[in-house]
């Protein structure tokens, strides 16, 4: 579910009204899973009525993903930061450690919001958004492999899997850490995507 769309939504007042929804659900969630927070106590936490609430939003789970938002578009920005060729396995792209190591100052807040495994309202956006972002550059790259939905799957598969896990305490390491090993396991996904699509690339017609 999305968040609920208003008449005047571009007006600034609505844009500020949503951001104290948003910052109340996170404060919410550094003390209790999401599925123990309740709209009179967000709506308590921004200092708005109910029916404010209502106006802006179907329902938490709503207010949630687009509490999501920015981190959301940290993440897949994070994965993209470089130009040509990707960095070296050992060499994960500095944005994604500094993404780690904020997601884990605030690790309270994405447990409520991200669920073991990659679900909840994080994950699900997370997931959609990284897979979109990966299938779209694909397709700029190597038009012509039809294997690109499998590989967008697996890398947004992985990477929501792997930080949910964290998240929850699953998979230890340090956020620099956790850097690299996810670095490298994308980039091991994306080795396999080329040597499959090479694979099934049409011999070259013999010389006349």
């Amino acid at each position: 579910m999305t968040p609920a769309v208003t008449d005047g939504s571009a007006d600034p007042r609505t844009a500020r009204t949503r951001a104290r929804l948003r910052a109340a659900l996170l404060a919410a969630c550094e003390h209790r899973p999401l599925d123990r927070v309740s709209v009179a106590q967000v709506v308590r936490g921004a200092g708005v009525g109910r029916a404010t609430f209502y106006l802006h939003y179907d329902d938490l789970h709503a207010l949630a993903v687009d509490a999501c938002a920015d981190v959301v578009t940290e993440a897949v920005d994070a994965l993209h930061a470089w130009e040509g060729a990707p960095p070296a396995p050992e060499a994960p792209p500095a944005p994604l450690a500094a993404l780690l190591t904020s997601v884990h100052a605030r690790a309270p807040v994405y447990r409520g919001l991200l669920r073991e495994g990659g679900g909840g309202p994080l994950g699900e956006r997370l997931h959609r958004e990284l897979r979109q972002r990966s299938l779209d550059e694909l397709n700029a790259r190597r038009p012509a492999d039809p294997g690109h939905d499998l590989t967008a799957s697996a890398v947004a598969g992985i990477f929501t899997g792997v930080l949910a896990d964290w998240v929850h305490g699953e998979v230890t390491a340090a956020p620099e850490q956790l850097a690299g090993r996810i670095w490298q396991l994308l980039l091991a996904v994306h080795a396999t995507a080329r040597l499959t699509w090479r694979a099934r690339r049409p011999d070259p017609a013999p010389p006349l």
